[in-house]
Order: structure tokens, then C-alpha cells, then sequence
């Protein structure tokens, strides 16, 4: 976090209602603070590792069933802070060092299953690139009523089940994981390059001995190899996935996040400010989640390192006062919003229910 106070690096704040600055101008605020660093940042990962390995430990050395469970639970948890420095290494904020930020990337993505080069252009390219416009960025992107309506039974009670709150592991797993990131059809993934099979076998060969290292570890200390594949693969590995559907969940859903379908509407919107949220919550648990909870300042400058989020947040939100969504969290929130934001009416520019009745106030038409 940087120790420059907001008033050294930031002009006086910009009231709502008038012209929002260039995007370029707003970087230039927080370039006193972009600053990164190649020690921390690799202090940072092995600390990650070390406890990601001390938890899988934990899930063969434990005897007790519960001690094993939440060990796997805890190990998942570390997967989702890895994956994080690895998403930060594919913006290549984390180091200095672009070949650093590849190796970095990898090492940190692997026990999330990971391909890095297919994350790359599917969220560096497409998700940053156009956040929230319809028909590009696909990541929890909303289905309008008459979408919803042509989908199969099949297809519309997956939808219900992914936007009930209960379903981000499931989304997670099936839309992004295994359709997108675990060897993807052409059909979602429009070009093939040798990098992402090289990603994709190197993804294989770590589940594979992953996998094997716990049969390994059941035979040598006379445990179940089913009881330690699920608390130490199947555990972990569904954690993992409920930890990153929720949390990009939480990033772009919310009453007053706009989705929009005219690329040149969305793009006076000011995206990069307006699709995002800032989900605040107690006892420091975003930090707990190396600050990937500062959305906005990530989506408005992809070289932030995620260990300088928390000061460049701060200065945005006291900057552009009543731009930035800021929650905090509850999962009465939480649900709420599950509730009110099932489909979009792109020509109301609000959220519905299934049956296409609007559930939060019409966003403002940008001139």
C-alpha cells in the first residue's frame, strides 16, 4: 500500500456530473503508486505455496475427518490467493520483468488447473477489453428474456441454477473451466496456437500427480485413496471454484452495474469505472484475498500490482466521488442481489426476473 497521502497524487475531487476524465488522465494520477516490485512479489508466492503445501499436509497427516475437511477447505482457499498472483503475472503487474510475470504466472496458476496462456487472452483480451458489453465479454454475462425464453428446459434450469447464489462453483466449473480454459472446442476459442496445448498438457501432468502423490500418500499410511482424493483433490479443487465464480460473481453483478449490447454506448459509459464494484468486508478478509476486491482500481489500470490495490482504490473513490459502486458486504446482500439480477433488458437498461419483470431502476441512457 502506498504511503503518499491521496492529496499528493490526486487532484481535488471531480464532483458528479461533470466529464469524467480520460482513462489515460486517471492512470497518470496513480502512476506515483504503480510501482513494482520484483522481491515482494516472489516472497509473496513462495509464502502462498508454503501454506498451500503445509495445508495438503495436513489433509494426509490429520487423522480426524473434520481436521482432514477443513485442511482441504483451507488448501482450496490458497488456490484462489495463488490464482490471483497468477492473474496478476498474466497483466504483467506483478513483476517488473515481462519473462518473470510468464514463469511467475504459471508456477502461481497451477494447482487452480490453470492453462495461463487461455486465461490470458480470454480475460486479459475479451474481459477487460469489452467489460460487460453483450456479445463480447462472456464472463456471468445476462441473458435477455427472449434468450431465455429459446433455450432449451434443460439449458434454462442450468441458468436458474447459476443465478440462484448457490451456483457459482458449478458456473465456474462447467462455463469457464471446462469449456473454456481444460483443451476448449473452436467454438470457444476462436484461434489455436501450440501455447495453449503446451498450457493444457502442463495443467493435465499436475492433476495427474497431484493425484498420484495422494494414492502415493494413502498407501504409504494405510488411508482410504477414495478419503484422500476427496479431501485433498475433490475438496480443494471445489473450493477453488466456488472461491472464483463468486468472486467474479460479485465484481460485475450488482443493481447498479449496467450491461450494455451498442458497443458505442458502452464505451461513453466509461466501463472501466462503471461495470465494476468495490465489495468491501470486515476483519480484513480482502486482504486475505490480496485486494482483488478493489475492482475498479484494477479495471482501471491492469498494471496496478495487486499488493498496491488497496491505495490506488482509495484514491479513485476519493477522486470521482459517487462514480465508483462501493458495497459492503452481507449475504443478505449477496442473495438479494441473486434474487433481483436474473436476466437484462438491454432497451430499459435494467435487471429483471425470469419473467422479465424489472428488478432495479433503469440505468441513465449516456449521451
Amino acid at each position: 500500500m502506498s504511503s503518499l497521502p491521496v492529496s499528493h497524487v490526486s487532484p481535488d475531487p471531480i464532483p458528479p456530473g461533470q466529464p469524467l476524465p480520460h482513462r489515460k488522465v486517471i492512470r497518470g494520477w496513480l502512476a506515483p503508486i504503480v510501482q513494482r516490485r520484483t522481491a515482494r512479489a516472489i516472497a509473496l508466492l513462495v509464502f502462498d505455496w508454503a501454506l498451500f503445501a503445509a495445508f495438503m499436509a495436513g489433509t494426509v497427516l490429520l487423522g480426524a475427518l473434520w481436521a482432514k475437511l477443513l485442511c482441504g477447505m483451507a488448501a482450496g482457499f490458497m488456490i484462489g490467493r495463488l490464482f490471483i498472483i497468477g492473474h496478476d503475472a498474466c497483466h504483467q503487474s506483478y513483476t517488473p520483468s515481462r519473462a518473470l510475470n510468464r514463469v511467475l504466472g504459471r508456477i502461481a496458476m497451477l494447482p487452480s488447473l490453470t492453462p495461463y496462456s487461455l486465461w490470458e487472452v480470454g480475460h486479459n483480451v475479451v474481459h477487460h477489453g469489452y467489460t460487460n458489453l453483450k456479445g463480447v465479454d462472456f464472463v456471468w454475462a445476462p441473458l435477455t428474456r427472449e434468450e431465455f425464453a429459446a433455450l432449451s428446459p434443460t439449458r434454462r434450469v442450468m441458468e436458474r441454477i447459476y443465478r440462484s447464489g448457490f451456483g457459482p462453483a458449478l458456473y465456474y466449473l462447467v462455463e469457464m473451466w471446462w469449456l473454456r480454459m481444460f483443451f476448449p472446442r473452436k467454438t470457444y476459442m476462436g484461434t489455436r496456437r501450440a501455447v495453449f496445448v503446451w498450457d493444457g498438457v502442463c495443467v493435465v501432468a499436475t492433476a495427474a500427480l497431484w493425484v498420484g502423490a495422494l494414492v502415493a500418500a494413502a498407501s504409504a499410511t494405510g488411508q482410504s485413496v477414495w478419503l484422500l482424493l476427496g479431501v485433498g483433490f475433490a475438496v480443494p479443487f471445489l473450493f477453488w471454484n466456488a472461491m472464483i465464480g463468486f468472486v467474479v460473481y460479485v465484481h460485475h453483478t450488482h443493481t447498479a452495474v449496467q450491461w450494455h449490447d451498442d458497443k458505442a454506448a458502452w464505451a461513453r459509459a466509461a466501463p472501466f469505472v462503471s461495470t465494476t464494484v468495490h465489495l468491501t468486508f470486515p476483519l480484513r478478509i480482502g486482504a486475505m484475498l490480496h485486494h482483488i476486491m478493489e475492482h475498479t482500481a484494477h479495471h482501471v489500470d491492469m498494471t496496478v500490482p495487486l499488493y498496491q490495490l488497496e491505495g490506488v482504490q482509495r484514491l479513485l473513490e476519493h477522486t470521482l466521488p459517487g462514480r465508483i459502486i462501493v458495497q459492503r458486504f452481507s449475504w443478505r446482500w449477496y442473495f438479494d442481489t441473486a434474487r433481483r439480477c436474473k436476466l437484462y433488458d438491454f432497451s430499459r437498461r435494467c435487471w429483471t426476473d425470469f419473467a422479465g419483470r424489472p428488478t432495479s431502476a433503469s440505468a441513465p441512457a449516456v449521451a
